[in-house]
Order: structure tokens, then sequence, then C-alpha cells
């Protein structure tokens, strides 16, 4: 076989060359959507390289991006890596010490910013130590107040190039493309490289298991400085598909739902949050037009079972559970029926989508005890998941202290709980860091909420524990009541009593909230829980 690498130049030289016509749409405030083809995106990334050059950056250089889901971001994941560079996409959602942090410890070189997230910058500019050169990305067309120097704004300096560049066919396909950092819970965020090789090898797995194709509209509502929007872009350029940028409409449920209606969308994945709260503004009276869709991915952290029911059964949204992380690039399981189960029930049917998933073909996966043993695939004995493969992380990026037990033996070591059953479906029971062990039991929170958000008057749930003068811990159901509806702690009592596992899983307390804290990438935050009962601000009865 030739010696050929695996470049994401050849993605996007592919979709230039046959999928021209191909539209990319950027969903602005005020309704204002911004249309082109793979023709014009093509031309743009090619400027891009050439003024990437003009301001100094050179094969193996950082470049930053702080920017929301649009065409000129959309242009960077291509252009910055497709010329040598690496494009570090940064989550302006993070702390203000983190985001220093984390420029500077990627050495990013240039700094791309969204004109509205520029404030953002201002602040910390006299920290970052690397960054010789801003360049604001702006659909206004006008430069905003700024004391970031040197500037210049995106168009203006990508207009001044030709419409063609010379990607090189001599990069490495182990040289890095993209840098995610993890949002931290304790520490440092932590650094991970996708390298090229990495990027296009998800890019088939992606397609593969979860049947998109040339065919296909893809809406990417996951942040694309997460995670590399789950690899959604680099996916739809290399299979040619249309794609829509919703920018800051990601939590705008009317403007998600019109965009698919008229974009005609086909695909899509999204944090439970998104889901709860696309259901819950459907319940309130929202009407569209969803028989485009083919194919919902829910990941990041479990989708509660009566959410996934209610939305397919009621509103034709066909929501399945994928499971992946940063290190994982991050698609790793997902809950694809088998065509064997083509006849199983409906009820059975949803216990294989509602799981975490079934491996990603190109990895492999083992689920360990305690002792460093594999379980049994029979569902029901608990294990850590570990991975590797051609796009699982090997370290985390100049972190060799924290690198040594995560990747410890050559696996990636989750941190995750679960099951696998006897078809290989994988049912994530935990983090190790959120199960709950009460008088020397383990309870899972993640099984817990799901049974607690299925109550008719419960918006949201999140379960920790809580220090207990007997049991060592006990779980406290954290819970956000909907609008208009009231519920007691013991009426919750009363409804878990024949749903758990066993009695003592049920919680002695629950905490009524306006909201339950979320992390800068939408999951529920249950260290800011923990702390918010430390502190008092969330009282727990006395044992």
């Amino acid at each position: 076989m030739m010696d050929y690498p695996l470049l994401l130049r050849t993605s996007l030289l592919r979709a230039a060359k046959y999928f021209p016509k191909k539209e990319v749409v950027s969903v602005y405030p005020n309704n204002e959507i911004f249309r082109y083809t793979y023709a014009d995106y093509f031309k743009r990334t090619c400027q891009l390289a050439h003024a990437l050059e003009s301001l100094g950056v050179k094969r193996g250089d950082h470049v930053a991006s702080m920017a929301l889901n649009h065409h000129r971001h959309l242009e960077l994941y291509f252009g910055v890596p497709c010329m040598g560079a690496a494009l570090h996409t940064t989550n302006f959602r993070l702390p203000l010490h983190h985001l220093v942090y984390i420029i500077n410890h990627a050495e990013d070189k240039v700094m791309f910013v969204d004109e509205e997230l520029a404030f953002i910058i201002d602040a910390i500019k006299d920290q970052l130590t690397t960054v010789k050169h801003y360049v604001i990305m702006s659909q206004s067309g006008k430069m905003p107040q700024t004391g970031l120097s040197p500037v210049c704004l995106y168009d203006e300096l990508i207009a001044q190039f030709p419409e063609s560049f010379d990607f090189p066919d001599n990069l490495s396909e182990w040289d890095p493309a993209l840098i995610c950092y993890t949002s931290a819970t304790t520490g440092d965020p932590k650094g991970v490289v996708y390298s090229h090789r990495g990027l296009i090898c998800h890019g088939s797995a992606v397609g593969c298991m979860l049947r998109v194709s040339e065919q296909d509209c893809a809406l990417h509502i996951v942040p694309m400085f997460h995670a590399n929007a789950w690899g959604g872009p680099f996916g739809s350029i290399t299979l040619g598909c249309k794609q829509v940028l919703p920018g800051r409409e990601t939590i705008n449920m009317e403007a998600i739902c019109k965009v698919i209606a008229e974009e005609k969308v086909t695909f899509t994945a999204g944090v439970p949050t998104i889901w709860l709260m696309l259901y819950n503004y459907l319940e309130g009276g929202g009407k569209y037009d969803f028989s485009s869709l083919k194919t919902i991915v829910s990941g990041g952290s479990a989708c509660p079972r009566f959410l996934m029911e209610a939305l397919n059964e009621k509103y034709g949204f066909p929501i399945m559970q994928a499971y992946g992380m940063t290190e994982t690039t991050p698609l790793a399981l997902a809950a694809v029926p088998k065509s064997s189960m083509a006849d199983w029930p409906k009820e059975k049917l949803y216990d294989v989508k509602s799981s975490a998933g079934l491996l990603a073909p190109g990895l492999e996966m083992k689920i360990v005890n305690e002792k460093g043993e594999e379980i049994k695939a029979d569902g029901k004995e608990w294990g850590e998941l570990l991975f590797r493969g051609p796009w699982i992380a090997k370290e985390y990026y100049k972190d060799p202290e924290r690198s040594k037990t995560t990747f410890a033996g050559g696996w990636l070591h989750t941190g995750d709980v679960g099951t696998i059953d006897e078809e290989g479906y994988v049912r994530l029971v935990d983090r190790t860091k959120d199960l709950v062990k009460s008088g020397g039991e383990w309870i899972s929170s993640v099984d817990l909420e799901n049974l607690i958000m299925s109550h008719p008057a419960i918006a949201e749930a999140a379960v920790i524990g809580i220090p207990h003068s007997k049991w060592v811990e006990r779980p406290l159901g954290c819970v956000v009541v909907k609008p208009g509806v009231k519920v007691t702690e013991e009426e919750l009592k009363a409804f878990l009593q024949d749903k758990v596992k066993a009695a003592w899983w049920i919680p002695d307390h629950f905490a009524f909230l306006d909201q339950i804290p979320k992390t800068s990438v939408g999951k529920f935050s249950k260290k800011e829980l923990r702390e918010m009962v430390a502190s008092g601000k969330i009282p727990v009865p006395k044992e």
C-alpha cells in the first residue's frame, strides 16, 4: 500500500472539488441568515491560510479561537491545520484564570475572537505572554471597542490574499491539528491534542456508526470550542454534508426548531440539557415540521429515558444516546440497535437506545473491576471503562504527572463506571467520583436522577452524596420543579418506592432549587452542588 498520510487537507480538497454547491448556513441574531457554498468556503479558507503566513504562523505553531458556531470559525477548523499549524479552540465560559492558563500553556501565537467576546480577552490581555496578533471576527463589519493590539478585522485581513493556496501534502499525519482543554473540576484544565490521523479516523467512524452520509444536513448545536463540536464539522466536510451553524442561538429553542424545519436538518447532537429545554418548549405549544430528522444524538451525560421516549413518540425526534469525552475525540460508543433487533418490542429497543451504546469500529474497550479484572458481560457487574485506539489520546499536553494515572498501561482510564450486557451494549452507572456509597453499598446517582426526572413535576434533578453519621454517605436529591406545579419531599419518596433497586436508594432529603448549576458545557455541576451543601447554601438536616 502507498505510504500516504491521513491529512485533513484531503477532506478539504474533496469537498471543494466534488461538492462545490453544498451549503454552509450560519444563523445570526435578528433572524439574519448567511449562506454560501463549499466552493466559497474553500476560497476563503485559502485566503485564511495566506493570512496566517503573513502573521508569521509556521508549521507547528498554535492558533487560538474564541468563537461561536459560525462560518468563520468553520474556516479556521480547516484553514489552520491544513496549512500546518494547530487550532486551539478556547472555551469562553471558563473562569478567567483558567483562560489565562490554557492560552499561555498552549503558547498560542495568534488569537481569533468574535466581536461580542472581545471584552473577555480585553480583561486578561496583559496576562497573555505568547499572543502576538488579535483578529476580530465580525459579522457587523465593524471593529468593536477594544484595547487589544495589534488587532485587525478578519474579513479585511483575508481579503488581501489569493483565493487559492498550495496546502502542503508533506505534513505528518501525526502532526497536531487541534487542541482542546477539559473544563477542570479540580486543578488546571488538561490539554488534549488531536492529530490529523486521529480526526480522519474518527470522522470515518462517525459516518459509519451514526449512519451519516453526503445526503445529510447537519446542525451543529454542540459548541465548536468543545471536543471538536463532537467531530461534526470534520465529518460533514469529509462526507460532503450540508452544514447549519446556529451561532448564539443554541439555547433558543424557537430558533433551533425553525432552522430544523426550514433547512431540512437530518442530523444533530447535543447534551440532555438542550433536549430537556426543547421538550419543555414543545410542551408549551411550539409546533414545527420535524419530518426531515433521521438521527439525533444525546451525549455528555445520561439522557433520561422518559425524555427520550417522549421526544420520539410525541414529537418525532429520533433521539438516541452516545458516549465519549474530550480524550476520545469524542465518539467511543453509540446506542445504535443491531439489525437482529428489528423485531424487538419497543420497550426492549428503548433499553438499547438509552444505553451508552456499542463500541465504535476501530477501538478496543475493556471494563475492569477494582482488581483490574474484566467484568462479566451480564449487565450486572460494574467496572471502569478503559479504551485504546487510533483516536484515543495517549497523554495530556505538557502534563506528564496527570498523564501517568489516566493513561496507565497504554489505556485511557475514563473514570466512568458501567456494565456491559451479552449483546455488547454498555450502560453507565456513574462517574467514580459521583457514586454514593451508603452503608458499604453503592448507589448510582445516574440511575436515581433518571428515575426522579421521570416524575411529571420535576424539570431537572441531580443527586450527590452527603456525609452521614451512621451510613457514612447518603444520597441527596437536588431538584427543580416545573413552573406552576407543586410537589413535596414525601411525594417524591413515594414515587420512587416501587422504582428503585432497593429502598435504601431513596434519598432521605430533597433540596428544592430554582436551578441546578451547570458546567461550561451544559452538564449538571455536582462539584458546585457539593460546595453549596458545604457552605450551607443548600441546608441539610442533621442526622
